[in-house]
């Protein structure tokens, strides 16, 4: 079953070779440098450079709809042959967003809640980014239930960065 792989900036190449996956979104700072591991093709790799804001700030990149509609538009390119890698700096909240809003946009029946639930129990530090989920559920017409079920799950635990987890496709 295909499924979707979270991870840091500093476990991007074991997360990418431990799971064996073959697509790979980065969720970072426009300025930030990542080394693609090599078995992540170019052309399979989506790069979207943004700040980890809630609201736009001077100096700073707030993360917008283009950036959800390519994120979109990229996991449904996906060929799920291999997991999808997804990842920020420190694995907890633009990483945990995309791919809360990735499983969703492939799977339309999924229920809000349960996946959220199901993200809370896989990866207890995630924080999901509100203005990313918000933007998704927008974007892809959930009336507030992506927003309302990330709200429930709260603030994730304390934590420098995430541990890599598996968020599947179904629950």
């Amino acid at each position: 079953m295909p499924h979707i792989v979270v991870s840091p900036l500093s476990r991007l190449a074991e997360s990418v070779t431990r799971f064996g996956a073959r697509d790979m979104i980065t969720l970072i700072n426009a300025d930030t440098v990542v080394p693609r591991p090599v078995e992540i093709l170019e052309e399979r790799h989506l790069f979207l450079g943004f700040n980890d804001i809630l609201e736009p700030a001077e100096g700073m990149t707030h993360p917008v709809s283009e950036h959800i509609t390519q994120l979109i538009a990229f996991g449904r390119l996906w060929d799920r042959q291999a997991p999808l890698l997804i990842h920020c700096y420190a694995g907890i909240s633009r990483s945990t967003a995309a791919a809360y809003i990735t499983a969703i946009a492939l799977n339309p029946e999924l229920d809000e809640e349960l996946l959220a639930q199901k993200l809370r129990q896989n990866a207890p530090s995630a924080t999901p980014n509100g203005r990313l989920v918000a933007l998704a559920d927008d974007i892809l017409v959930r009336n507030g239930r992506m927003v309302d079920a990330i709200n429930a799950i709260g603030r994730g635990e304390e934590a420098f960065e995430g541990t890599p987890f598996i968020l599947p496709l179904t629950v």
